[in-house]
C-alpha cells in the first residue's frame, strides 16, 4: 500500500499521545480555543506549534509561499474572519523566516510561473527600491532584509482587512505582530510593527519609509550563525 509507513507512524504517534495523556484526543475533539492566528510561510521546516512550543489546539494557522497577505485571497480572508469572529483569537502573528525561498526568488530574475504572480508584491517593492537593496552586497543579508520588510508589509495588509477593522471598531482585543524566524538558531525576532487598533495602524510610516530607513547591520554573531546555517544546508 502506498505510504504505508506514514500510517504506521500515525499509529505510533496516536498510541504515544494516549499513553502520555489518556484524555488528549477527547480534549482535542471537544473544542479548539486558540488565542493565536499564525500567518506563516509554507516552508516545511517552519511549523507554528513546534516553533512556539505549544500543543495542538493552541494556534489557528494559515500558511502560504512567503507569508503574503493578498487582500483578494478568499482563503486568507476567510481564515481571518473565522479566527476573529468565531474563535475570538487575540493575536495575529505574521511570521516570515530567514532563508525564505519565495523571497529569494522574488529577488531573482526567473519569471512566468504562477508562483511569481503570487510573489508580485515583493517583486514590485524590490524593483521600486532596487538601488537600496542591491547596495547590500551580501546576497544572504539582502534576502534577510527583504524577509523583514515583507513581514512589515504584510502586517500593514492584515490591519487593513475589514475583519480586523471591524474587530477594532467593536472594541475586541486584537493585536497584530510581525515576527521573523531564524532557521539557523530556532529563535523568533520581533521586527514589528505591533498594532492594537486603527490609531496604531494609521500612525505607521509607509513601507517605503521602512525601506529607506534601512536596518541595523548584522552583528558578528548573526553573520557567523548565517554562515554556519548556509554551510550546513549545502552539505
Amino acid at each position: 500500500m502506498p505510504l504505508r509507513e506514514l500510517f504506521d507512524r500515525n499509529v505510533e504517534w496516536a498510541e504515544g499521545k494516549t499513553r502520555d495523556d489518556p484524555h488528549f484526543f477527547r480534549r482535542m475533539a471537544e473544542q479548539q480555543s486558540p488565542r493565536y492566528l499564525w500567518i506563516g510561510c509554507s516552508d516545511s521546516r517552519v511549523t507554528a506549534n513546534d516553533v512556539l512550543g505549544l500543543e495542538p489546539g493552541s494556534v489557528f494557522v494559515q500558511r502560504n509561499i512567503a507569508n503574503i497577505v493578498h487582500t483578494s485571497d478568499m482563503n486568507i480572508l476567510s481564515v481571518l474572519e473565522y479566527g476573529i469572529d468565531t474563535l475570538g483569537i487575540e493575536h495575529i502573528i505574521v511570521c516570515g523566516h530567514y532563508g525564505c525561498g519565495g523571497v529569494e526568488r522574488a529577488l531573482g530574475s526567473d519569471r512566468s510561473a504562477l508562483v511569481d504572480h503570487w510573489l508580485q508584491p515583493i517583486v514590485m517593492l524590490y524593483h521600486k527600491h532596487r538601488a537600496i537593496f542591491d547596495a547590500i552586497k551580501d546576497p544572504r543579508a539582502r534576502a534577510a532584509r527583504m524577509c523583514e520588510i515583507n513581514v512589515q508589509m504584510q502586517v500593514r495588509r492584515v490591519a487593513a482587512t475589514p475583519s480586523v477593522e471591524n474587530a477594532w471598531a467593536r472594541g475586541q482585543t486584537l493585536h497584530v505582530h510581525g515576527w521573523v524566524y531564524g532557521m539557523h538558531d530556532g529563535l523568533l525576532r520581533d521586527v514589528g510593527p505591533t498594532l492594537s487598533g486603527t490609531a496604531d495602524r494609521d500612525a505607521l510610516s509607509s513601507i517605503d519609509d521602512c525601506v529607506l530607513k534601512g536596518a541595523s547591520p548584522l552583528s558578528a554573531v548573526q553573520i557567523q550563525a548565517l554562515e554556519a546555517f548556509c554551510e550546513h544546508a549545502a552539505d
